[in-house]
């Protein structure tokens, strides 16, 4: 039983690690990433489409992609959406290639991106906290019902800590290899 306990918590803080994971992705260091485009959706035909699904994408060079629209009535569309995102580029068109360059970022920026990453890392350690206590709350209820001794409960809620403190301690090296990222020139 608290195996099931532990591998359910271990399961929730995986889910959370990856989010948090996901959620870096999508913050703009200087270089060009694919996957900040991955929230943009392009009206195609009435259906809101991913942007990766109406064009090719290409990274050539470390500050620049391109985007070349499959159908070429589309290259206004997508330039409106990078626009209304608010990733803060501008789309330049050629008619068949947009390019979106990456200008490098200010000082002031690039700060201001640390804070927002180390409040996404705090809300990551929050959300795995809450599953360490949602796993204890089990461990408990378990003994409250007799199913485990106090010494198991004790045994229990000690390896959720331990748990728990990893998937902190790896949320906490992403952050500062993302910072590390971020304050690079």
């Amino acid at each position: 039983m608290i195996a099931d306990v532990k591998s359910q918590a271990n399961a929730g803080m995986v889910k959370a690690l990856e989010a948090f994971k996901r959620e870096l992705s999508k913050v703009r260091t200087g270089r060009a990433s694919l996957s900040l485009l991955d929230d943009i959706r392009i009206d195609y035909y009435g259906t809101p489409t991913p942007l990766n699904q109406v064009a090719a994408l290409a990274v050539p060079e470390s500050r620049l992609i391109t985007i070349q629209p499959w159908e070429k009535n589309l290259a206004g569309e997508i330039e409106k959406a990078i626009l209304k995102s608010d990733l803060g580029l501008n789309p330049s068109s050629d008619g068949q290639l947009i390019r979106l360059a990456f200008p490098p970022l200010t000082e002031e920026r690039r700060k201001e991106m640390v804070k927002q990453v180390k409040r996404m890392s705090e809300d990551a350690r929050v959300a795995v906290r809450n599953c360490r206590r949602e796993a204890n709350d089990s461990l408990k209820q378990l003994e409250k019902d007799k199913d485990i001794t106090e010494d198991d409960l004790k045994r229990g809620e000690k390896e959720v800590q331990d748990v728990t403190d990893d998937f902190v301690g790896r949320i906490d090296q992403i952050l500062a290899d993302k910072e590390k990222d971020l304050m690079e020139i």
